[in-house]
């Protein structure tokens, strides 16, 4: 066949999985219809790995998608589907850990190439578990719903992490390959590397281009893009990449709650890719050559997850589902992937959160503070760095209030309403310019002046002011709520 009808086949075959997806409607239901490896596979580039603690990622598949082990007594239980191709039951884990602690041992692979993830060894840089391993993600620390079913997340704190150094069928070399991996948008940092992909087998970082991977964070060591992040960047080893140049690149930011992150390579060109795993589509943010020193690739063929090619161990992030293929995907496969994320139904557990949380801005990616951690009534608050503060931590009460330290209240300062007011702390006085709306669209608009809480000039770096401004629809009127 010609290569462009070729093309325009797998683009149909694509496109028909898209329409069966969107027929079928979200939750298990459409899970049990078809799967994100189904759609890869109809396109042409099958999936080699397929990792997801929340769901099926095939419309058949019914077995395990994790391990857990217990802490009372050592021992482990599987954890698998609802129902053929659905989402997970995680009732079993559960019951299983109830009343004890228990972490991730193994993520299976739904390929059935027996590319599992289990514990991380020690690389260049050392786990700070015994013998220099990895530790292994608490099994209980990234609640979510999928379909409107409880499940659990992978969450990646710093030190934790996973890896199979010697898989089946993954690509080596210059061979093309795809990634996607669905993140939690809002629980990241600056450091290396929350990283999902295609890396070295003796976690050495002895030559560039010897890994692909999805990062997703706000790191400038070596490449990043606009504003304060996060973005979705490929790390190739020696360095994380934006763009054909190392350092920056105008990469704009991505803000969602769930993310839906891609990159994928073949000889000479690569692209990133990505959205919101809730809904809508896919933006491409870069599709080009590869960087100089990257043409061939030398990639090893190993897999990992939470940390860098050479174990760096500072990430963070949470991960939900993820992918790698055989062949370069076309767009065509991935927005009927990116439709089936969103079908899929992922939403936060119990709803938003609302209790001693942190409050980020969407364009700065920092976090609404107390200054010093004063509790002097008429201090001005501030964006600073996200951190482990109390000064950080603000609950919405009943009576929508933004309470900081149990006893003071975000407050619109003399009960202004112009333009311009300060948003201080102050003693909880049941005042309405201490009540707030936290709503649906991201913005928080106080109850007396009816304006949004705002980083004063678009400001995104430590220090930029906080105060009340008319409602304009900006990022820099955005806030997410992180637990």
């Amino acid at each position: 066949m010609p290569l462009a009808s070729l093309r325009r086949a797998l683009a149909a075959g694509a496109s028909a999985l898209v329409a069966a997806a969107c027929l079928t409607g979200g939750g298990t239901a459409q899970a049990a219809t078809t799967g994100p490896c189904d759609i890869y596979a109809s396109g042409g580039t099958p999936c080699v790995a397929a990792h997801s603690t929340t769901r099926a990622l095939y419309g058949t598949y019914n077995g395990p998608l994790y391990q857990v082990r217990r802490s009372s007594d050592n021992t482990v239980r599987d954890v698998g589907v609802l129902s053929a191709g659905g989402v997970v039951n995680a009732a079993t884990q559960d019951a299983f850990c109830a009343g004890t602690n228990c972490v991730i041992t193994v993520l299976y692979d739904q390929s059935g190439r027996n590319n599992r993830l289990t514990q991380a060894p020690p690389g260049f840089w050392p786990g700070p578990g015994p013998g220099g391993w990895d530790n292994l993600a608490d099994a209980k620390a990234a609640p979510i719903t999928v379909g409107g079913q409880k499940a659990y997340g992978v969450r990646i704190e710093p030190g934790t992490g996973y890896r199979n150094n010697n898989t089946n069928g993954v690509a080596t070399g210059d061979q093309p390959e795809g990634i996607y991996a669905v993140v939690d948008g809002t629980h990241y940092n600056q450091w290396c590397c929350f990283d999902y992909g295609n890396a070295q087998t003796d976690g050495q970082a002895d030559e560039r281009a010897i890994m692909e991977t999805v990062y997703f964070g706000a790191n400038k060591q070596w490449g990043y893009g606009a504003g304060a992040g996060p973005w979705i960047m490929a790390d190739l080893e020696w360095g994380l990449f934006s763009g054909v140049n190392a350092g920056y690149n105008n990469l704009a930011p991505i803000n969602h709650r769930f993310v839906t992150a891609i990159v994928k390579g073949e000889p000479n060109h690569w692209a990133i890719r990505g959205g919101n795993a809730q809904s809508g589509g896919l933006t491409t943010y870069f599709d080009g050559r590869r960087p100089d020193g990257y043409h061939p690739m030398k990639k090893e063929g190993a897999i990992l997850l939470g940390i860098g090619g050479d174990n760096s161990v500072s990430g963070r992030g949470t991960f939900f589902e993820g992918v790698l293929t055989s062949g370069y995907p076309s767009e065509a496969t991935e927005n009927a992937v990116q439709a089936n994320i969103a079908a899929a139904g992922y939403a936060p557990s119990g709803g938003t959160p609302t209790q001693g949380v942190q409050l980020v801005g969407a364009q700065s990616g920092r976090c609404l503070d107390v200054p010093n951690a004063s509790t002097a009534n008429g201090t001005q608050t501030h964006l600073w760095d996200c951190g482990g503060g109390t000064n950080q931590r603000w609950t919405h009460t009943s009576s929508k209030q933004l309470q900081v330290y149990g006893n003071k209240c975000l407050d619109a300062n003399g009960q202004g309403t112009a333009n311009g007011t300060q948003a201080i702390i102050w003693d909880c006085n049941g005042g309405t310019n201490q009540q707030w709306n936290v709503n649906a669209d991201g913005s928080i608009t106080g109850v007396q002046s009816g304006k949004c809480l705002e980083a004063s000039n678009f400001g995104t770096g430590n220090g930029t002011k906080v105060q009340l401004w008319s409602c304009t629809g900006t990022s820099s009127q955005k806030w997410s709520l992180r637990s």
